[in-house]
């Protein structure tokens, strides 16, 4: 090779290197300009050199001519000295121009850079979001609000977005955003050097977030994986997870490792679907617990209430209500027995507006006696219930009604598919499988294999509806049975006769856009609430919305209750960030094999209309063996954002509750 071309690729080689490698060629060019213009002025004009001050003047005289070529307006001296003037002035505008592009191009680039959000983060106790959907609005303002009281917090969100339009959108949902930095960074979670840019090792909890469409739970899976194969620095931080289909979640959780947390955010939902839909009002209560918006749920260690028994506590807080214990070997017991004698080691849960609002009373509120009722609770009868519509969620809702439901209970299943095993002339391919009966929620179970065993079990029966007759399963407590029938179409709604039962269950159909989705919903609830109130004939309503905006339109229908499944696993999710110790506690209150959630007659705890206090309500409960956390206002039923709930309320404030109100519960019966 001639040395010219190796000249040559040297050249392009350092030109390759970007804007400093340009910067410098053209420094070096300045230079070899100023040079050689000054060692020509110095041998050729030696009476201009000595005017000029010899030869450091005329340097100086180069430099600046080069820098700034309206210098040389006002240059005196003989032509062959103007002569190099003006060489050096015309070459310092060619390099200067070069100069100011170079340096224009590099701080263009630079900017795209940092606008693409591809800049190292350096943070310290941050929250990591990975993932983008709709979820991340709750998310984010859910932890706005956890990190109020710190004095400079900060969360991440990488997403394979771009780094821009993710800040808009957040900037437009969530306005205000206190102390907390909210920072964004364009990359793929699943790339380990992607993942670096929001420094996971100096990070406080890192929260999985599922995207949305068919393969969420595998991207989730595969990001648990990255994370937990990762090499880590110093203290590793807790990863929080959901999932939406139940078979995926010991995957997730192998994939996780012991440092990661994963949920079934299908399985909570049907839980909580199948709990409001007896008791209205539970997802309100539900959303305060777990938002950081209101009352929340605390474990606090309380050594003064060492040797008292679990009942004789539950008056001794001035502020904040308990709920249960959480012992000192790691168990969970949320509302046990009254007798349970508290440990120095034990901590109490309890519900506040803040770990700091939470105070012991100096003395025992007082209680009216006389207010108290003696109202047996009513056992559990049979009833009719009716779900509209149809998703992937239908089969664990039915096996887990059957489990609640009194012997004898009717479910009626009216939606546009049918079930495996209806032989009606106007069954087609798009037939779902009904789930097998007996088998547990949350499972899985009557999905796949399973579904041909519960076709085996279905029998035809003509329940008179539709022109394809009905189809009933035998479970242990349900007689279920399914009609097709279009949920927007009124004279369809009509047919089915809703003032012949006590629950209608309104599901989202997951196979459509969730905003079609929640538009036919609203359709549906409108029409319903319309001929409820033609019949006069009340029943309660209990609907599955998928997203939280559309909750607020449909507040018009008067619906009992909304469910938003995705934004209740949201607010799982961030509480988990903050305190992953609360996993125990929540899956307990969901799980009916212990205490839940009950809204029950507040006639069963105090007299109608008689003047009394929370306190007294406290200890109306006791008597019951079960934990009163607050109430619920029948006449403001219908106004957000509580919708009459009243968690954690004062103890000695005058209270009078009637036959509408209920009284909010940890029980283990209805």
């Amino acid at each position: 090779m001639r040395l010219r071309e190796r000249l040559r690729y040297w050249f392009d080689g350092t030109m390759d290197r970007g804007t400093p490698a340009l910067i410098g060629w053209l420094g070096l060019a300045s230079l070899a300009l100023v040079t050689v213009v000054t060692t020509l002025v110095v041998l050729l004009t030696d009476e201009d050199t000595e005017a000029h001050g010899g030869w450091p003047g005329v340097v100086w005289m180069s430099v600046l001519r080069t820098l700034d070529p309206g210098t040389m307006g006002g240059d005196t001296g003989r032509p062959v000295f103007l002569g190099l003037m003006l060489t050096v002035t015309l070459g310092g505008i060619f390099i200067v121009s070069a100069l100011i592009g170079v340096l224009t191009a590099g701080l263009n680039r630079r900017i795209e850079r940092l606008r693409k959000g591809r800049s190292r983060l350096f943070e310290h106790g941050h929250t990591i979001v990975l993932g983008w959907s709709e979820q991340v609005f709750t998310v984010v303002a859910e932890l706005v609000e956890a990190n109020q009281s710190q004095r400079r917090s900060c969360v991440v969100v990488l997403a394979d977005h771009d780094k821009v339009d993710m800040e808009d959108q957040i900037r437009a949902r969530v306005p205000d955003t206190g102390r907390t930095r909210v920072v964004c960074r364009s990359g793929n979670p699943l790339r380990p050097a992607d993942l670096e840019l929001v420094s996971p090792d100096t990070s406080k909890s890192i929260m999985v977030l599922p995207p949305t469409g068919p393969e969420a739970d595998t991207m989730v899976i595969k990001t648990l994986l990255v994370l937990n194969h990762r090499t880590w620095r110093g203290n590793r931080p807790h990863v929080v997870a959901a999932v939406q289909d139940s078979d995926n979640l010991a995957a997730a959780r192998l994939a996780a490792g012991s440092h990661g947390l994963v949920i079934d955010a299908d399985d909570i939902a049907v839980r909580l679907i199948v709990q409001s839909h007896r008791q209205t009002g539970l997802s309100t209560v539900c959303n305060e617990l777990l938002s950081f918006f209101g009352n929340e749920i605390y474990i606090r260690r309380e050594p003064s209430l060492h040797g008292f028994r679990y009942g004789d506590i539950l008056n001794r807080y001035d502020l904040g209500v308990p709920l249960g214990l959480h012992t000192h070997d790691g168990r969970v017991l949320v509302n046990p027995a009254m007798d349970t004698v508290l440990d120095a080691a034990d901590g109490v849960i309890v519900i506040a507006e803040d770990d700091l609002l939470v105070r012991l009373a100096h003395t025992a509120p007082p209680v009216h006696e006389e207010a108290i009722a003696s109202l047996p609770g009513q056992p559990r009868t049979a009833d009719r219930t009716l779900l509209i519509g149809w998703n992937s969620r239908v089969a664990k809702i039915i096996q887990l009604l059957d489990s609640f439901a009194k012997s004898g209970s009717a479910l009626h299943i009216a939606a546009p598919r049918r079930p495996y095993g209806d032989t009606g002339p106007d069954a087609g391919p798009d037939a779902v499988p009904l789930p097998v009966p007996g088998a547990r929620a949350g499972t899985g179970a009557g999905t796949g294999a399973g579904a041909g065993a519960g076709a085996a079990l279905a029998t035809a029966v003509d329940m008179g509806l539709g022109t394809g007759g009905g189809l009933a399963a035998a479970y242990e407590n349900l007689t279920v049975s399914h009609v097709r029938c279009d949920p927007t179409s009124r004279r369809a709604l009509e047919a089915l006769d809703p003032g012949g039962y006590q629950h209608i269950l309104v599901l989202s159909d997951d196979s459509s856009d969730p905003e079609q989705a929640d538009n036919r919903t609203l359709v549906t609830l409108l029409h319903l609430r319309d001929i409820e109130e033609r019949l006069g004939d009340p029943y309660s309503i209990v609907t599955e919305m998928n997203d939280d905006s559309n909750r607020e339109v449909a507040q018009v229908t008067k619906a009992d209750d909304f469910i938003v499944s995705s934004k209740l696993i949201s607010l799982m999710l961030t509480q988990l960030t903050e305190n992953r110790h609360l996993y125990a506690v929540m899956i307990d209150l969901f799980d009916p094999a212990g205490s839940e959630i009950y809204l029950k007659p507040a006639d069963r705890y105090l007299l109608p209309d008689v003047e009394a206090n929370f306190a007294t309500v406290v200890e109306a409960a006791r008597r019951r063996g079960e934990s009163a956390i607050g109430y619920r206002l029948g006449s403001h039923a219908d106004e957000p954002v509580s919708f009459g709930v009243r968690l954690n309320p004062s103890r000695t404030a005058p209270l009078r509750l009637g036959p509408a109100d209920h009284v909010i519960v940890l029980a283990e019966e209805e």
